[in-house]
């Protein structure tokens, strides 16, 4: 168990979320923020999220499991779809945060985060790339396996939301 060490996590919730259900699971996001602080020392965990006034109870509960929320306006499309891309905030706050963490954690399986990943690897600020499913991720993130990534897909047992 690593003890806090300012790392801070970056996180493309709805990255996660799809990835996670497409295994037939769901997540857990408590479990995920003490599996964060625990493994990778994450101080302050950054969740990047869409907008919906009708969620704000998922987000009054993601804040008091010790998430920051980011939001993204979003767009109610033709066909009913939400879409709320949170590449450009997340890549933002990434680097406005920068000097005040000690190594970055990114959560995602976007190739849109190659280049960030690569800045932050080669400065040595990049702790862990978590990708939410080896069987579906950007080719584009391949050149960071293995030494960089972890894939959540054996993780299920530790971090699957359970009905209380």
């Amino acid at each position: 168990m690593n003890k806090i060490r300012n790392n801070f996590a970056f996180i493309d919730s709805q990255n996660l979320n799809l990835a996670i259900r497409d295994q037939g699971w769901t997540l857990d996001f408590g479990r995920f923020r003490i599996y964060l602080a625990d493994k990778y020392g994450v101080a302050r965990a950054f969740l990047f999220i869409g907008y919906l006034p009708t969620n704000q109870n998922l987000y009054t509960a993601l804040q008091q499991q010790g998430y920051i929320l980011i939001f993204k306006p979003t767009l109610v499309l033709s066909d009913g779809r939400v879409k709320g891309n949170v590449d450009a905030e997340l890549v933002l706050h990434a680097m406005i945060e920068y000097p005040n963490y000690e190594k970055a954690v990114i959560v995602s399986g976007d190739g849109d985060f190659h280049c960030l990943i690569k800045y932050l690897r080669d400065r040595h600020k990049l702790e862990k790339l978590i990708i939410p499913n080896r069987q579906k991720f950007s080719s584009l993130l391949r050149e960071f396996v293995p030494m960089d990534v972890v894939f959540m897909n054996n993780l299920r047992g530790k971090l699957e939301y359970r009905k209380p």
